[in-house]
């Protein structure tokens, strides 16, 4: 059925109505034709399983991106130091496989499963804390002792500490809510303050700031989806400002990277020599950049250019175009988590879903800050974008329990149970469960006709 609608008095375009539910129209001017992209995009945007789509695909897209670029900017250390050329990108890709194994079956637990698994994953970060500030277990690289190494790999217990935090956090607080004990002040802050301050005490021993720093940007995060009081949650942040001003002025090196914000110019002492290349390199891109591998600052100029420095790389060689799409990638990220939090019915997902994102977003921040010269130099990753292994991960687990609280949400569950499950059995049964694993499905629970050969539909 067609409904047509009249043109008004002001000559409008005139509309017709092919269906309501998909909102799409036919339109004899270019005005009705934007109406009717604005309309299709809204209706797009309001379905329950956006945010799983957007999550899952511009994850995809970073680490894809990210993997490219880890090849092209690690060009110039793998030549300093006689390695294969694929060294880095085949220990990013190994990491990135078991990050999204992990991911696979993250986005398939149960809520209560993540919720028995907090304590035994704090108590055992909180362990791998320790055992990194013992000499001869911890290993220093680049005057930090971060890392415990395994013979074939270095972990980071510092960025697991990140996702022990974001589910204990949110387990405490979705608790203490059931049990209406967050409306007092000691209740709000106690243990959570103290148990995130031993962790930043512990990952601070090892030097390892900018971890801490993401960390701050967590508790504030839970402090505000949990409704903490103006005052209380200024008088937490202004002890934290004092807390960094203090870690910053006592040590020399922290202090010359807070002198570098938003320098323009070399220096006689060459103190700002990465992120006044940094800058150069950014600039020297232009807007479509010098392409894939024409990099010029890698090549000793600018330093950590696959690691913490790979935006100011992806500048160089795909220009501003690369850029504006890594930081849209980020923003669709950000956006889907934050609906994922509004969105749901259960405090745990609620305040999980929004830790998580504002790890992820926090942390960009930090290293993009740190390559537009915004911020001091921090030393942290890009998140599924930089080179890492146990930073790719912590990060993959994150968008693992992103996936799985949006798919948790009531309006979710409700649009996979109306769902039929597209694929067949048969030769493409292997293909379609491992599919049904990471894109939402259903199994109908149709029952066939009697005496009827064809399947339901």
């Amino acid at each position: 059925m067609e409904m047509v609608v009249p043109p008004s008095n002001e000559k409008q375009p005139r509309l017709r109505l092919v269906s309501a539910t998909t909102t799409t129209f036919k339109s004899e001017g270019p005005v009705a034709r934007v109406r009717a992209a604005r309309e299709r995009f809204g209706y797009l945007m309001a379905r329950p399983l956006t945010p799983y789509y957007l999550i899952l695909g511009s994850a995809l897209l970073l680490v894809v991106l990210g993997l490219v670029m880890v090849f092209s900017a690690s060009q110039s250390v793998v030549v300093d130091f006689g390695l294969p050329m694929t060294f880095f990108f085949r220990k990013q890709l190994i990491a990135l496989l078991l990050g999204g194994a992990i991911a696979v079956v993250l986005t398939r637990a149960p809520i209560r499963v993540l919720r028995t698994a907090v304590y035994p994953l704090l108590f055992g970060v909180v362990a791998a804390l320790v055992l990194v500030t013992i000499p001869g277990i911890g290993v220093r690289i680049n005057g930090n002792r971060n890392w415990i190494s395994l013979g074939f790999f270095q972990i980071q217990p510092s960025e697991f500490a990140k996702l022990a935090l974001l589910l204990w956090a949110a387990d405490l607080l979705a608790r203490k809510q059931r049990t209406h004990m967050l409306n007092q002040w000691k209740h709000l802050l106690v243990p959570l303050v103290p148990g995130t301050v031993v962790l930043m005490m512990l990952i601070m021993l090892g030097g390892d700031m900018g971890t801490t720093m993401v960390l701050v940007a967590m508790l504030f995060g839970l402090l505000w989806m949990v409704g903490a009081p103006l005052r209380l949650f200024a008088a937490t942040l202004g002890i934290a400002v004092v807390a960094c001003t203090a870690l910053i002025i006592t040590v020399p090196h922290r202090l010359g990277r807070l002198a570098c914000v938003g320098v323009t110019r070399p220096d006689p002492n060459l103190d700002c020599f990465q992120a006044l290349h940094g800058l150069y390199a950014l600039a020297a891109g232009g807007p479509f950049g010098s392409g894939l591998g024409a990099g010029v600052e890698k090549w000793g100029q600018l330093p950590e250019a696959h690691t913490d420095f790979i935006f100011a790389a992806t500048g160089e060689e795909l220009g501003l175009v690369g850029t504006l799409s890594v930081l849209a990638l980020f923003a669709a990220l950000g956006y889907a988590g934050i609906r994922v939090a509004l969105s749901t019915t259960d405090p745990f997902v609620r305040y999980a879903a929004g830790a998580a994102t504002t790890w992820i977003m926090a942390q960009a921040v930090v290293n993009l800050g740190s390559a537009l010269g915004l911020l001091p130099i921090a030393g942290v990753p890009l998140p599924l974008f930089s080179y890492g292994g146990s930073a790719m991960l912590s990060a993959m687990c994150a968008i693992g329990l992103l996936l799985c609280f949006a798919r948790s949400t009531p309006a979710a569950k409700a649009a996979l149970a109306a769902r039929p499950r597209r694929w067949r059995k048969g030769a493409n049964s292997r293909f379609g469960s491992v599919l049904d694993r990471v894109v939402p499905g259903r199994k109908t629970t149709a029952r066939k006709a009697p005496g009827s050969s064809r399947r339901e539909r």
